[in-house]
């Protein structure tokens, strides 16, 4: 009976010991990232070339992130090269841009969801006269109009999120990369989002296209680490924007202003997302979600989380929808 009890014993502090391990190890990850998100500086941007007429290349730079992107990079001294669908948004911005900041702005209106040769083609040309480009914000994207089945989804729908959120990223930053690596240096910021990181029932499509970012992202990161090229995949949350259909700010959903602020200032430091390779998230409330996520529950919890959140938001969509038509047919 003695050596039994002394089995027990062994077992229970072997068993005390792996909880206090555990215990431990979460805790100083959740320290790193306070001190990611509130003390550790991230690399300048006058290592890729503010300041000395580089050029900053914006996709979806007429409205909210993008917009902002192309505002603070402007403020950094980068000339600036706008890349959206609309072509009065756009000169709107350059306008703008020019006057506040001195700084060159050309822009380029195109719709990605076309994917025509014929504008990659020109903005190859373009971006051929330019003598240095120091980064690129891969920022534009499409989703679903709202949270649908996937067997329910159009077909236009799917085409246009592979076309603009996948083709159009990988196209874009192959027509970039040969300037960069000519100067060994560069940043590309590619706009991620959560549901690349947790699969998300009724979004499956955009889902699985900033899967695709985040993927990549990490592989293009190792192939041009050695070349002096930093690339980031941004795990973004909600922002207010006309994508996300948001119109309030709140704790855990900022203006696209502070959110890019945080970014740029972060350039290099992972945050929330130090599990996965050439990610980052630093937005405070953001970066401590990212970390909730990784470090508690077991990745099938999210996703059914976000199959009922997404359930739920479809069904006041469609109540939404119609309302509309009935008030369109009283009209």
């Amino acid at each position: 009976m003695s050596s039994i009890s002394e089995i027990t014993q062994v077992g229970v502090i072997l068993l005390a010991a792996v909880g206090a391990l555990t215990i431990t190890v979460k805790a100083l990850s959740f320290w790193k990232l306070l001190l990611d998100i509130y003390i550790r500086p991230g690399k300048s941007l006058k290592k890729f070339g503010a300041g000395t007429g580089s050029w900053a290349v914006i996709t979806g730079a007429s409205d909210g992130i993008g917009k902002e992107f192309a505002y603070q990079l402007a403020a950094a001294k980068f000339n600036i090269f706008l890349i959206s669908r609309t072509a009065s948004k756009l000169q709107d911005i350059s306008n703008d841009i020019e006057s506040k900041y001195q700084v060159k702005s050309k822009i380029y209106a195109m719709d990605f969801t076309k994917g025509d040769k014929r504008d990659y083609e020109n903005l190859k040309e373009i971006i051929e006269e330019f003598v240095d480009i120091g980064v690129l914000i891969n920022n534009v994207a499409t989703n679903h109009d709202i949270p649908t089945p996937f067997i329910l989804e159009t077909d236009e729908t799917i085409n246009n999120i592979v076309e603009v959120n996948i083709s159009g990223l990988l196209r874009i930053t192959k027509i970039i990369l040969p300037k960069m690596i000519s100067s060994n240096k560069g940043l590309i910021i590619n706009v991620g989002s959560f549901s690349g990181m947790i699969p998300t029932p009724y979004l499956s499509v955009y889902s699985a296209s900033k899967a695709f970012m985040s993927t990549w992202s990490a592989a293009l990161g190792a192939e041009l680490k050695s070349k002096g090229i930093v690339v980031e995949n941004v795990n973004t949350y909600f922002v207010v924007s006309a994508m996300s259909k948001i119109r309030r700010s709140s704790w855990l959903i900022p203006y696209p202003k502070p959110y890019v602020k945080s970014v740029l200032s972060k350039i290099g430091v992972p945050g929330g997302a130090s599990q996965i390779p050439y990610s980052s998230n630093v937005y405070p409330s953001h970066a401590i979600i990212n970390w909730i996520i990784a470090n508690t529950f077991s990745l099938s919890f999210w996703v059914k989380k976000g199959l009922a959140q997404q359930e739920d938001i479809r069904k006041r969509a469609l109540k939404k929808r119609e309302r509309e038509a009935a008030a369109a047919k009283a009209q």
